[in-house]
């Protein structure tokens, strides 16, 4: 190891970053979990549901029925605990591990500040987030006046890599020389006040918001590590990701970005936002002067530094995965999600599935709503790991209940960024025959068109 790297490992900083960013972080997800709670999004994504789309891989991840709403109920109370500081490290765990459960359950409810989420709670593991600011300081009498400076750097560069990606994954034909599909979607929002009926409408903004839309995410990162352009980075920050949730249903993820940009500042800002709530809590009558003060040294750097470059490897070369797959990423998406390619695209598909007795060829048209929700149903029509998942679901089923021979077909056309629709599933091609696996999936007919970029 270089001395510079060793230098750098061994640099100190105060603990306020980190422990502001841990109670915005517990209370943003507290929040969400609340907010699924409150809508009935457990019980309609979840429960109702009669079948559920996996994750390869992660097939034995299920709602688990009514106990569901407890899997929910321990990631809030986990939510809370991490924002608080109590207990820290089993709350965290406790937090990553129901977060990714309910993540997992079904694909169809994908999302990627689902991932982030996920990603970033595994990475606040191995981070002293509770070394300030935290009833786990009040419990054991002492608090931390330094903590090493790669932890609060780890988070800064998990954003950058999220931003980065992003900016790059629009760097593409549709994005930039057709704007779409913000050109599909901003005329839908005719109802805004002042601007919808205006510059909604117009081809020139929607040009404008795709190209400023590339930059922000390229360039927001360094302007926010940078000192003298931070308060203008973050004034975009807050402008971007309001005006966004403003124009699109995209729940809290506006919200939590906000949260977690504030990492960039310095110790004095997060002092001063700490300050303000020793003020709130001091009618409760919590004191902390009188604790011991210490500097914080990890432990297990040896263990907690492979594992986080490892974690950090794996997220610069895992949205690179497409790159192995010959066909067209929007129109195959093999190597599409977790890559942070935030919508890109606009896709509809309508799919439709045939049960054929291999040995007399009769065979019966399935009606989707007999097994799908409304919303899976539109997941599956376009996304060809869930049109296979469902072809199989459908062929098991009518074996069970008594078909012999049983062959499903699917006949399939897709419509991707204002195109006319094309056929995508190959129509001759039994799906009940072909397995899920990391390979191309040759039975998707070829995207006649060319989408250039990254």
């Amino acid at each position: 190891m270089s001395t510079r790297v060793k230098t750098y490992l061994n640099n100190q900083t105060h603990p306020a970053p980190l422990a502001v960013f841990r109670i915005g972080f517990g209370v943003m997800m507290l929040l969400s979990i609340l907010r699924f709670w409150w809508n009935g999004w457990i019980e309609t994504l979840y429960i109702l549901p009669k079948f559920h789309f996996s994750y390869y891989g992660f097939e034995w991840i299920k709602p688990i029925g009514d106990y569901t709403y407890l899997i929910f109920a321990v990631c809030g109370i986990s939510a809370f605990l991490v924002a608080i500081g109590l207990k820290y490290r089993i709350a965290i765990i406790a937090f990553f591990l129901s977060f990714t459960y309910i993540e997992l359950m079904d694909k169809s409810a994908y999302l990627n500040h689902y991932y982030f989420i996920s990603v970033l709670s595994f990475l606040m593991i191995f981070l002293p987030a509770n070394a300030y600011f935290s009833v786990d300081n009040l419990l054991k009498k002492k608090t931390y006046t330094a903590i090493p400076k790669w932890t609060i750097d780890s988070i800064k560069l998990l954003v950058g890599v999220v931003y980065i990606y992003a900016g790059f994954a629009k760097i593409n034909s549709d994005w930039l020389f057709k704007a779409m599909p913000l050109k599909i979607w901003l005329p839908s929002k005719y109802d805004l006040p002042f601007i919808g009926n205006s510059f909604m409408q117009q081809e020139w903004f929607h040009y404008a918001m795709s190209w400023s839309g590339m930059i922000y995410d390229l360039i927001i990162p360094f302007l926010l590590i940078t000192k003298r352009t931070r308060w203008f980075a973050f004034g975009l920050v807050v402008f971007f990701h309001v005006f966004t949730r403003v124009l699109f249903p995209i729940g809290m993820f506006p919200y939590i970005m906000i949260v977690t940009t504030l990492i960039f500042f310095d110790a004095d800002f997060h002092l001063r936002i700490l300050n303000v709530f020793r003020k709130l809590l001091k009618p409760f009558r919590v004191y902390s002067e009188n604790l011991k003060t210490q500097i914080y040294h990890c432990k297990k750097q040896k263990l907690v530094l492979p594992i986080i470059t490892l974690f950090f490897v794996f997220q610069i070369t895992f949205p690179f995965r497409y790159l192995l797959y010959p066909n067209e990423l929007f129109w195959t998406e093999e190597g599409f999600r977790f890559s942070w390619r935030v919508m890109l695209m606009e896709k509809m598909g309508n799919t439709a599935f045939k049960i054929v007795d291999s040995e007399t060829g009769h065979g019966f048209l399935v009606d989707n709503s007999d097994f799908l929700t409304s919303f899976q149903e539109k997941q599956m029509s376009f996304q060809p790991d869930f049109i296979l998942e469902y072809a199989h679901y459908l062929g098991d089923h009518f074996k069970s209940q008594g078909h012999k021979n049983v062959q499903v077909f699917a006949e399939s056309y897709v419509a991707l960024n204002g195109r006319l629709s094309q056929p995508y599933i190959d129509t001759r091609i039994d799906l009940y025959k072909e397995k899920e696996s990391f390979r191309s999936k040759n039975w998707i007919l070829p995207f006649h068109d060319e989408i250039k970029g990254f």
